[in-house]
């Protein structure tokens, strides 16, 4: 009879637990996210809908589950679909001394670039060493500090996401939002809006509002896994 109820229990226990939206194995998507309009872009196995940012497939294959743009052939891996406002999640690892990021709204022919696509795409940075410098985990590279660098240990893995709504950007890491910036307060090519200087001849609120996604190869492993995408409307 005890063992009877202990059954029970167990699986009401999962069903419970299915219901109120238990997360999902990785690579997929739970039906709550279903619902809520979450797309996946990795499937966990395959490279499919990535290639390289030179526009040849990858010459580093999946890995532990996860992408690793590490010596794929290109300066990133990115996604084929250019995208314009949404919230994208995604889980990450870094290895020691690693300098990667994740690039947004990255775009192959603008009028500042000569058809790289990334240099001028805004890149979420991703770093080992610690910090809340602009270059560092949660930064927008070289434009906007992170409040905070609430990154975990290096080999554990980090959840992060990224929120690209119009003119605004927000960076959160591990639940925590770090990082905002809003693209029309910039109005002048290399320099913030405080007045201090950037690297980018680029005034941000004349930045295209969509474009592709892009995974950095910048050195040393780093690996991405649980890629997921939900669109939000142009307008609001």
């Amino acid at each position: 009879m005890r063992k009877l109820v202990f059954l029970f229990c167990a699986v009401a226990a999962v069903l419970t637990g299915t219901a109120a939206g238990a997360p999902a194995a990785d690579n997929t998507l739970t039906a709550r996210e279903k619902q809520e309009g979450w797309i996946l872009l990795f499937d966990g196995k395959t490279l499919n809908g990535w290639t390289t940012s030179a526009r040849q497939p990858s010459r580093t294959p999946v890995d532990q589950g996860a992408i690793n743009p590490h010596g794929s052939g290109g300066y990133m891996m990115i996604h084929e679909k250019k995208w314009g406002n949404y919230i994208l999640a995604m889980d990450f690892k870094l290895s020691p001394n690693c300098n990667s990021g994740i690039f947004v709204r990255t775009f192959p022919l603008t009028p500042w670039n000569d058809g790289n696509v990334g240099y001028y795409g805004i890149e979420v940075a991703l770093d080992a060493a610690e910090g809340t410098g602009y270059h560092h985990t949660g930064a927008l590279y070289d434009l906007v500090r992170p409040s905070r660098n609430a990154m975990k240990p290096i080999g554990e893995w980090n959840h992060i996401e990224i929120t690209c709504d119009r003119n605004l950007i927000a960076v959160a890491v591990n639940g925590e939002t770090v990082t905002r910036m809003n693209l029309d307060e910039w109005t002048t090519p290399n320099k913030r809006p405080d007045g201090s200087d950037h690297k980018f001849g680029i005034a941000y609120k004349q930045h295209p509002r969509w474009g592709y996604i892009g995974l950095q190869d910048h050195g040393a492993p780093v690996w991405f896994k649980n890629i997921k995408i939900r669109p939000l409307p142009w307008a609001r």
